[in-house]
This record gives structure tokens, C-alpha cells and sequence, in this order.
């Protein structure tokens, strides 16, 4: 299972208008450009493949989770994992995971906590990190990836990353955006899976 956390600093957790993506609704395109970056083929999902978005835009904060493997309704355009999201964020979030659409699932909850629960090595993705080449990835492995919006993490948010188990890797000397690094991580690893 490859698991991707995308941290919206200010991605709103209350149901927004799917005409302002970028400002009212708390640059939930980038959220909505990740999931496409981390869920789909060509033709295809990725049913291999767990999203979780870390919405911090309002209290409490709120986690999306995309499931490939029993994702429905979700196309690849930034509108509909919008769509998608919109709904999860109409149902009562608590807890604990609550369905949403068939795939998507909503609950209250803060990044450590979803670490915690995860409880899995993380690897944080950072410009600066060990070259991604230089990681051994297998389809036969849990992995599970850090990403930061445009505003990056907080220290707070590093320093829980460094209470755990953790690397932290980068994928190429420039920054670039947090849905092209997803879909660069996904191609080391199809190349690795496939041992090209």
C-alpha cells in the first residue's frame, strides 16, 4: 500500500463553492491536484494507493481519505475530487472514519494523530532530503509520503515527523509542486516494481 498525507494549511473544512477553489476554499486545488497526481493511470486508478488530506483551514481539523481501491464518481479534473471532497465535508465528521461516497471517508482529526494511526515509517518529502533515487522502493512494502501544500510544513509539524521513524527524501534540486512530486515518486517506484 502507498500511502500519500497532503497537509492544507488553509483548506477549509466546512463545504465551499466548487467555483473558487483557489480562495475561498483555501487552495483546495492543490489538495484536488494531488489526488489526481497520486490516484490515476492512464484508463486506470492506482488501487494500491490511499490518499489522506490534512484540512487545516478551520476548527477542528478535518482528513479526507481517498481509497483507490474502492474509489466511484471521481474523474480527472480538479472539479470533481473537489465534488468529492465538498461531500465528505456535508457529512457529520467525528472521530472516527465515517463514509462519504463509495472511497471517500471523512473524520476530525489532526496530522500526529493520523500518523499515529497509520503507525508506519514516513518518509517527508523536502528539497533537500537524500536523492528518492537512492531509496530502495518495492511493490512488496507499506510506504507512506509527507507532503506539504504551498506553504510547506510547520516546525511543529516536522518536529512530530522526527518523533517517528522517518527519512526525509527529495526528489530533484528544484522545488516543484507537491502533485508533481507525487507523480515523480510514483514513476521511481513503476520503475522499480517493474525493474527497469
Amino acid at each position: 500500500m502507498k500511502e500519500f498525507i497532503i497537509i492544507g494549511h488553509k483548506a477549509v473544512t466546512a463545504p465551499f463553492s466548487l467555483n473558487d477553489l483557489p480562495g475561498a476554499a483555501g487552495r483546495m486545488d492543490i489538495l484536488c491536484r494531488c489526488v489526481n497526481a497520486a490516484l490515476f493511470l492512464s484508463h486506470d486508478l492506482r488501487r494500491d494507493v490511499r490518499v489522506y488530506l490534512v484540512l487545516k483551514g478551520g476548527a477542528p481539523s478535518k482528513i479526507v481519505r481517498f481509497d483507490g481501491a474502492s474509489v466511484r464518481y471521481l474523474s480527472p479534473d480538479e472539479r470533481s475530487a473537489a465534488s468529492l471532497i465538498k461531500k465528505a465535508l456535508e457529512k457529520q465528521a467525528q472521530g472516527f472514519w465515517t463514509d462519504s461516497t463509495p472511497g471517500v471517508s471523512v473524520k476530525i482529526g489532526e496530522f500526529g494523530d493520523l500518523l499515529g494511526e497509520l503507525n508506519k515509517k514516513i518518509t517527508y518529502l523536502m528539497e533537500d532530503g537524500v536523492d528518492i533515487r537512492t531509496i530502495p522502493y518495492t511493490g512488496s512494502s507499506d510506504h507512506l509520503f509527507v507532503l506539504g501544500d504551498h506553504m510547506g510544513l510547520t516546525d511543529d509539524e516536522e518536529n512530530i515527523i522526527k518523533g517517528r521513524e522517518h527519512e526525509i527524501a527529495g526528489v530533484g534540486p528544484l522545488s516543484l509542486h507537491a502533485d508533481h512530486c507525487i507523480i515523480l515518486l510514483h514513476n521511481e517506484m513503476d520503475r522499480s516494481e517493474k525493474h527497469i
